[in-house]
């Protein structure tokens, strides 16, 4: 009686924190040679955007050779659905994407930027991993959130990332309000991260709101030429009239 295929590894393959900026970081200079070869080895990807996959396996492959070439890698999307809104809470059933896996293929999780599954979807696919027996390991790479928090001088003992703040204005200021309060509180951190475009305006509601004696870090375009991080009182800001955050990947955070 033969025995049942053991379930491949699934990898948690990092990529560069540049998606959508130009121009793009050296691939070398944020991600080391052994996550570029995994990368390179593995022929079967869970995505945001199959697109955005294809683009980082090319710039793979101007370093080392492919497993296969990309016309031929095995690439699925994860559902639209909860690329903004998560996949943390269960809602998302992820078992069907795991077929190769369970199938014995290695198989690589990955999002436009950064770490999957932290500040992105993909936790449904690494809980449903673990759930199937199969090994999980997570390859070395940037991750904004923590280049950011300990670039700011903030409490990195205790911290808490928040994601999206309300896009109503209202509940943004009652959200701001809210997390002003837990950080002054508690001491604790308190990360959260915008669309580049919509910057300004959450940029804006920050100044405008929080205390004058609240710290409020801003780091953009981590890893780029063009990054920039400083943490500040709200009310040396305020003097300064830098009221501009340039439309990039950018964390915020504030705290004591």
């Amino acid at each position: 009686m033969s025995r049942p295929t053991p379930p491949g590894t699934l990898w948690l393959v990092p990529t560069p924190l540049d998606f959508g900026c130009e121009p793009l970081a050296p691939l070398t200079d944020v991600l080391p040679e052994a996550t570029l070869q995994r990368a390179a080895q593995l022929t079967h990807w869970i995505c945001e955007n199959a697109k955005s996959c294809r683009a980082y396996l090319k710039r793979v492959a101007e370093h080392l050779p492919l497993a296969a070439p990309l016309q031929e890698q095995q690439i699925t999307e994860l559902p639209h659905a909860v690329h903004k809104k998560g996949d943390h809470a269960g809602g998302f059933d992820a078992r069907p994407l795991l077929a190769p896996l369970l199938q014995g293929h290695d198989l690589g999780l990955v999002s436009e930027a950064g770490m999957p599954a932290v500040a992105d979807p993909g936790s449904a696919v690494v809980r449903a991993a673990h759930d199937a027996g199969a090994r999980v390991v997570p390859l070395v790479g940037p991750v904004s959130l923590l280049l950011a928090l300990a670039a700011s001088g903030l409490n990195g003992q205790n911290f808490a990332f928040i994601g999206y703040l309300p896009q109503d204005a209202a509940e943004r200021v009652k959200r701001i309000h809210q997390l002003e309060a837990l950080a002054l509180k508690h001491g604790q951190t308190q990360v959260f991260i915008e669309t580049p475009y919509r910057n300004t305006a959450l940029w804006s509601a920050l100044l405008q709101h929080l205390q004058p004696g609240t710290r409020l870090a801003c780091a953009s375009g981590l890893t780029l030429a063009q990054a920039r991080v400083h943490c500040r009182p709200v009310s040396a800001w305020r003097k300064a009239h830098d009221g501009a955050v340039p439309r990039l990947p950018t964390v915020f955070a504030i705290g004591a």
